[in-house]
């Protein structure tokens, strides 16, 4: 009962063989490339850890350091500075919800300059594509560190942060969400006599609107978990609170902050995940 299988199974091989000889024998010149470019990464590899100090007894020594350290978290205490992490945490939220929102709302019409089925010039769409990229290759916390520099230290540079980092992304992913809409509502609105403006309100807007609203949803779990990052910066919120407490060594005060944090992420992932699930429907977001 087995050797009819193996034998389909070889004539199949055989068969393949002969119809893809370079896969199945390989020329000696393509397999010596292939064993250079292995070669090359793995003494890539090496060299990369050799330059930058890599050391198994700095690694031993700082996974016991490490476990020492978390030995200290526990158990987790805020001490006496409950109301202050509330407090900055409340602004962690605020500066992502504001940041999150005020980029969608700039980014919305540059969406439409960016997208190449609205703005038909390709010079317009090139330039507006590539402002939008450079300004999404600046990291937020670069953003930070800038703003802190514009406006000072406190929430509002983290907010403009925030607010700059996200502007590039949402003007990708608005943009490539308008290409994508089906023409056939805006060419309904045109046989109605509608203008440009019109096409773009009742034929494109509500195609992309609901899949725009998941995508600032998304964002906004996201950006709370930046908040906290570029507050240790200076630009306000929970991880102003997180650096000193890290830089005085409280481990216990830091373990507390830490599972605020990821309380708060895993609250307003349930929600957005239910928001989104109305919003553009079930299968819609598992796919």
């Amino acid at each position: 009962m087995m050797s009819q299988p193996s034998s389909l199974a070889g004539a199949d091989r055989a068969r393949l063989a002969q119809a893809y000889p370079d896969i199945f024998r390989p020329s000696p010149l393509k397999r010596m490339q292939v064993v250079t470019v292995a070669v090359a990464l793995v003494g890539l590899f090496v060299f990369g850890m050799v330059w930058l100090g890599f050391s198994f007894e700095k690694l031993v020594t700082g996974i016991s350091r490490l476990g020492v350290i978390i030995g200290l978290m526990f158990p987790p205490s805020p001490g006496s500075l409950l109301h202050l992490y509330l407090k900055g945490l409340a602004e962690t939220l605020a500066i992502a919800f504001l940041g999150t929102l005020l980029a969608a709302v700039i980014s919305f019409p540059l969406a439409f300059i960016a997208a190449k089925n609205v703005v038909g010039q390709r010079i317009l769409h090139f330039l507006s594509r590539r402002v939008l990229d450079t300004i999404r290759g600046v990291d937020t916390l670069i953003w930070a560190l800038i703003f802190i520099n514009v406006v000072g230290l406190g929430p509002f540079a983290g907010i403009l942060a925030v607010a700059m980092s996200d502007i590039g992304s949402f003007g990708k992913l608005f943009s490539e969400a308008i290409e994508t809409a089906d023409t056939k509502p805006v060419d309904g609105v045109t046989s109605t006599g509608g203008s440009a403006l019109h096409q773009i309100r009742f034929g494109v807007v509500p195609q992309v609107l609901p899949v725009i609203l998941s995508q600032v949803l998304y964002y906004f779990e996201s950006n709370t978990r930046s908040a906290t990052v570029i507050g240790i910066v200076g630009a306000g919120g929970i991880g102003l609170y997180l650096s000193n407490e890290i830089n005085q060594q409280n481990w216990d005060h830091v373990a507390f902050l830490i599972i605020m944090v990821l309380i708060t992420v895993a609250v307003i992932d349930f929600i957005s995940a239910r928001l989104r699930f109305a919003i553009i429907g079930r299968g819609a977001v598992r796919d």
